[in-house]
């Protein structure tokens, strides 16, 4: 399998602080799992490729006005989760993109996302068909539920979907692992970054 750059992107989703970072909101729960995948420096390696060869490179960053008043009076579940940790408000440094993995000229931004599904509250959709792109490679937090609930969309949508496995983290190995092992490889083609990127061509 070979991926043409000129119709495949590179979505980064939520590279931010608040997860990557020591201090970050939510860095202690995922810092595990980075640790085992190593997944800043994989990804790192995958956008210099893709910017290479000339993929696109998209970030898909989340981030609430101060308040949360996006998600209502009483949100649950993970993002229950989000406005306790008071993590992703828009204009601090937690919500910011790593430094490491900041947009390039070039890159795209992705406006919108409050949600799990990158497609559900953005314009991403509209600017992959817009571009022609047809195939996306995904990497970010959480294993099993920003990247995951991306790429189950992706693949109803009709994208080619890859999931790059070792760029991605979750806040317990065990469910990390669980998505990879049984929920990836129905709705997407679950490769490392180095594999994706010897096939971007």
């Amino acid at each position: 399998m070979k991926f043409d750059p000129n119709t495949t992107a590179v979505v980064l989703i939520e590279y931010q602080n608040d997860f990557t970072s020591e201090g970050g909101g939510l860095h202690d729960a995922v810092r595990p799992v980075m640790e085992k995948t190593d997944m800043l420096a994989n990804t790192a390696r995958v956008v210099e490729a893709a910017r290479a060869a000339g993929a696109t490179v998209m970030h898909a960053p989340i981030t609430f006005a101060e308040g949360y008043n996006e998600l209502g009076k009483h949100p649950y579940g993970i993002l229950k989760g989000v406005v306790d940790g008071g993590v992703f408000v828009k204009g601090t440094w937690g919500a910011a993109i790593i430094d490491e993995l900041a947009p390039a000229e070039g890159d795209i931004v992705i406006e919108g996302k409050r949600g799990l599904d990158t497609f559900a509250s953005t314009n991403l959709d509209f600017i992959l068909r817009s571009k022609g792109i047809t195939t996306i490679a995904l990497g970010g937090f959480l294993t099993n539920c920003c990247v995951e609930s991306t790429m189950r969309s992706g693949y109803e949508n009709g994208y080619q979907v890859v999931t790059l496995s070792d760029c991605v983290a979750a806040t317990s190995v065990e469910e990390h692992d669980n998505a990879i092992a049984y929920d990836y490889p129905m709705f997407s083609t679950p490769m490392t970054g180095e594999e994706f990127s010897s096939r971007l061509t």
